[in-house]
Parts: C-alpha cells; structure tokens; sequence
C-alpha cells in the first residue's frame, strides 16, 4: 500500500465565539490564525530513527504515541471485500494524518478476531518476517485489541502494535487546541490506557506477605500497594479532576446557548463524515475563515458563526467535529459535551463526501453517531438536510446514483462555489417559520416541558386542570416535537 499526497488549504479564520462574517475583514499580508495552525501541523514531523523497543509503559500518562513507518493490518469479519479494502485504506490516511509512513497492508479472512492474537498466531509470525522485511516499527490493527491481544501480538512481532482506537486518539491529541478540546482528549486517552497499564520487574513495588504479616519484616516492608495500582489510582483522581472541568466549561457554552435560543436565532449544525468539507462549507456559508485543511479530523474544536439568509434572516452554523467508522467509544462520551450542539440544533446540515466511493457508508456511520447522542440527551431528532459536497470530484456515474438515492438532498461544490446560492434557498425553506402554534395538555410530571416552554417559547393562554397544565403557546420546531404526545 503506498501513501498518496495530500493537498493543503487554509484561510483566515475569525476567532470570536459568533462572529457577522460582513465585518470580517483581513489583511492580505498579514497571516491569519487559520494559517498559522496550519504552518504548525504542516511543521510536525516525527523523527525517524527513533527507537521503538518496547518499554514500561506504566507511567501512561507521560507516554506518546510514536508513529513512524508502519505495516496495517485488518481482520474482514464481514460485507464485501470493496468494503474490507476501503475500511483499510481509511486506515492508512487515519495513519497519514498522524504523520506515518504506511509501508505495506495486510487483510485477513476471518470469521471473528482471534481472541489471543487477532490474527491467529501462524499470521503473527508471517506478519512479523514482513516487519523485518520492510523495516517497519509500529503496527496498526484495524480495530480495538484486548490488552491480551496487544500483549500477545507485541511478543510475537517484536514492534510497537496499536490499534484504531489508539490512532485516533492521537490524531485528536495532534489536533485539539482549545482548553476543553484538550481535556477531552485527554479524558478519552485515559479511559483507554487505564485497562492496558502494564508493569514488569522493578516497576512492581515489595508487598508484605507471609510470616511478616502486616509489619512486613526485612526487606519486605513496603507500601502495600504496586507501581500498577498507584498508576491507576493516580490517573482515575486525574480523570475526575478532568470530568469536573469539563462540567465547567459546559455551563459556560450553555449560557452562551440559551442566549441565542432567547433571541429567536435558528441553529444549524453541521455534521458528517471527516473530511467531508464541512469547515469548508462553513467559509462558504458565512465567509468567514476557518481552518480548512485535507486531512482527517482537522476539525475538533465546535466552531459558531452567524450567517443571514437571502430573506435578511439571520442564523448560526456550528462546525462540529468529524465522525469515522467504529468512532471510540471513549472519544464519544468525552466530547458529549461538544456534541450536545447537535441535540439542541433547530436544523442537522448533513455533509456528504461526493467523491468518496462509499458515501452511503459514511452516512450510515454519522446516523449512528448522531443517534446515539440524542439517545442520551432523550431530545427528539432535528429535521436533517443531507448535502453532498464536492460534486466537482466526484465520479459522474456515482453522482448519478445519488441523486436517484438522495431525493431531497442539495448537491453543491464548497470549493467552486457550485449549489451554494441553491442551499441558502433550501434553508430560507426549512426554516421558514421557526415557531409553532400548540396546544397541549401536560401533566405536572412534566414540569420539565413547562420551564422549556417558558424559556423557549412564548404563552397565549395556560390553565391548570385536574390532569395538568393546559397551553396554548408558540415554540420552536423542536420543543413541538418533544410536546407532540401532549397534543389537546
């Protein structure tokens, strides 16, 4: 498998919170943030030669991941082989964006994963003489290995293995910049590393036992717990201490939030696969500049701009951060938080990657995603626009194919400019009333759907009956939804 270059672009990116794309105005000399982070990721570069024997990794905490060059390999349970090769080509540019070089792929036919090696240990060994043969120092796994499997498969090739899982991990460690973006990385990182801590030799601290009984007797007086177990103590305290910021800064994103839904301004978010367009489409959109760059998850940090339709109306568009087959279950709960701009959006803009081979793929995998967020937040689904973008890259027959599947879809082109002016009517459409009429009768154990329409929406006329509240209100699209059941 041979890498494939990767063109980069950025613009100028405005930094403020919500910011009128008409009063953005930059300096052609002067470089912009966008640009600046890009010279910054375009500068990191791993050095090769780096030793990869393997160490004590129990103080995980302090341990990054050295990507170099790398062999991939796979385990296809199930589906096609177009979509085993796909899943592994994904892979090598998840790899790419990490800063590797792959060197060679392997795929195996099985019907589960080995549960000692992954790949049956007359594999391991083929896979170690490949090692040895491309020189190779990592090996990536195509899926999330056991600490058993990571163990056993490391013996047998004699190099570094990681897997997917632990890939993005370190993708979304390259790339997070903002102070919470950060410590959700982090908190994902350590809900990963904390079953896998391993101790070898010295690294295991002396325990009383035997005669000694609990005053330890000589040399064997000791603290009574292993270097493993202080490890995991130490990092399950920095855990909480993480989750407890983040609780934080959530309440600081909330307020901003119900200050946008008590002024009446529609929410957009907009979601999709890595690598869609969908910073892309924001510039486009709203004219501002936000890191735009070929890569896989250059986007981690939601970013909010406010836009006008063709009507005058104004609206705000959340860039949130890109979704990936078998996304961490890890990186899901650590940003939650982030991903509640989803659950709380007047309108999903779903991004498509046009010129992707799979794009129905991609969407199955982002429904997922999305579905399990809102799962949690028990708030009904927003309507969902699907945009296919990149239209100028695609391939003509597959265009042709979505538009017979994706009959209410908006075909555009970010980069050219193609359908822009087709999707900004398409949203004057959808959101064309934002408040809806109701009346409904709610019981007093839903007082919870009476503060949101409260806050949210705006009462004609309330009484308060045997079986609950009676009213008769105008609320937002989805605060109708959530009320529909309620119907009088």
């Amino acid at each position: 498998m041979t890498n494939t270059s990767r063109t980069e672009r950025a613009t100028p990116e405005d930094t403020s919170d919500v910011a009128d794309s008409a009063h953005g105005e930059w300096s052609v000399d002067d470089p912009s943030v966008g640009e600046m982070q890009l010279d910054e990721r375009t500068a990191l570069r791993r050095v090769a030669g780096l030793s990869t024997e393997l160490e004590d990794v129990t103080e995980v905490e302090y341990r990054q991941l050295r990507l170099e060059r790398v062999v991939l390999v796979g385990v296809w349970t199930g589906g096609t082989a177009e979509q085993a090769d796909a899943s592994l080509a994904e892979l090598a540019a998840l790899a790419e964006t990490a800063g590797s070089e792959v060197l060679d792929g392997l795929i195996q036919r099985r019907d589960k994963p080995d549960a000692a090696t992954y790949i049956g240990s007359g594999k391991a060994e083929e896979l170690r003489q490949i090692v040895l043969a491309t020189g190779a120092d990592t090996v990536i796994c195509d899926g999330e290995l056991t600490p058993a499997q990571l163990t056993a498969l490391e013996k047998v090739v004699k190099v570094k293995v990681i897997d997917r899982t632990a890939l993005i991990l370190d993708i979304f460690a390259q790339h997070a910049t903002s102070r919470e973006g950060k410590a959700q990385v982090s908190l994902a990182q350590m809900e990963y590393m904390l079953p896998r801590l391993r101790g070898w030799g010295e690294s295991m601290s002396r325990q009383a036992g035997g005669r000694a009984g609990s005053n330890g007797g000589v040399g064997l007086r000791g603290p009574g717990e292993t270097k493993i177990e202080t490890d995991r103590r130490r990092i399950r305290e920095r855990m909480a201490k993480l989750r407890r910021e983040i609780k934080g800064m959530k309440a600081a994103r909330d307020t901003k939030r119900t200050r946008r839904l008590r002024n009446r301004i529609p929410s957009v978010a907009i979601v999709g696969y890595t690598n869609a367009g969908k910073s892309s489409l924001l510039n486009a959109l709203t004219g501002s500049g936000v890191l735009v760059q070929n890569a896989l998850f250059a986007t981690l940090d939601p970013t909010t701009r406010r836009a006008a339709l063709p009507d005058g109306r104004e609206l705000v568009f959340t860039d949130t951060v890109g979704f990936v087959r078998h996304l961490p279950t890890q990186l899901v709960e650590a940003f939650r938080s982030t991903l509640e701009e989803v659950a709380d959006a007047d309108l999903l803009l779903h991004v498509v990657d046009g010129s992707d081979p799979m794009p129905t793929e991609q969407i199955k995998a982002v429904r997922e995603v999305v579905t399990e967020v809102l799962r949690e937040s028990d708030a009904p689904p927003p309507p969902e626009l699907i945009v296919v973008n990149k239209i100028d890259a695609a391939d003509p027959v597959t265009l042709t194919q979505l538009r017979g599947l994706l009959t209410d879809a908006v075909f555009i082109s970010a980069r050219t400019g193609e359908g822009i002016d087709e999707l900004r009517t398409r949203l004057a459409e959808i959101l064309e009333d934002p408040d809806v009429e109701v009346k409904v009768l709610v019981p007093y154990t839903r007082g919870d759907l009476i503060a949101r329409i409260h806050s949210d929406g705006q009462i004609l006329d309330s009484a308060h009956e045997a079986d609950g509240t009676r009213v008769h209100a105008r609320v937002p699209m989805a605060l109708a939804s959530a009320l529909g059941e309620y119907a009088a």
